[in-house]
Formats: structure tokens, sequence, C-alpha cells
């Protein structure tokens, strides 16, 4: 069974970080392309950032570039958002999503392309 976990939510004050990580289960991070996505209360769900399979291409948010960066590590079966300058408009539960491609180069920033979703980590920025 093909399943995502994440954890790494907290509650942190503005402008500090938070790792989040997403770790893959019953299937390899190869072919498969991730995503993280944020939904917060009362507002729909998008795409924060993205990365192919190969890791070489990611795309990101234009609110959150600079600021978070994706990664991948294949040992660890587990996919990372490193999220550095944290604004309370951060606030949201973040979830990763996995889509297989045979495409290097492939990435997407729509949820409607993706598989497999986790269950989601709580986020909030607060003072």
């Amino acid at each position: 069974q093909l399943q995502l976990v994440e954890s790494g939510g907290d509650l942190v004050q503005p402008g500090g970080s938070l790792r989040l990580s997403c770790a893959a289960s019953g299937f390899t991070l190869d072919n498969y392309v991730f995503g993280w996505f944020r939904q917060a209360p009362g507002k729909g769900r998008e795409a924060v950032a993205t990365i192919s399979h190969n890791g070489e291409y990611s795309n990101y948010l234009g609110s959150v570039q600079g600021r978070f960066i994706i990664s991948r590590d294949s040992a660890k079966n587990t996919v990372y958002l490193q999220m550095n300058s944290l604004k309370p408009e951060d606030t949201a539960i973040y979830t990763c999503a996995a889509l297989h491609s045979y495409f290097r180069s492939y990435y997407s920033m729509s949820e409607y392309d993706y598989e497999v979703w986790g269950q989601g980590t709580q986020v909030t920025v607060s003072s």
C-alpha cells in the first residue's frame, strides 16, 4: 500500500524555521514527482513546492520563493520542505503528495495531477 506520512509541523514564532518531512512507504521515490501543498482555514488548497523525480527541477509558489526549499533523499525514502523566515500567513495544514512520472524533468503544481496524498501536518506561525 502506497503511503505518505508527514511530520515536523509545530507552533513557531514569525521569522523562525521548520523542516517538514514526508516519509514514503510501500514504494520508492524513484520515478515519483513530489509536491507540498497547504490549506489555511477558510481557504482552498494551494501548491507550495514541487520537485522532479531526479531532484534536478523544482518550482515554488511565489510567496515562498527564496524562503522554502524542497528536497528529496532516496536513501531515506523521504522528501523534505525546509521553511525559513516564516510568516503568520504561512499558517496552514501542509500535505505532501506524489505522482508517478517517467520524465526526468517533469514536475507539477496542480493538485489534480497527484495520485498519493498524506494526511498533513499543522504549521502555526504566531507570536
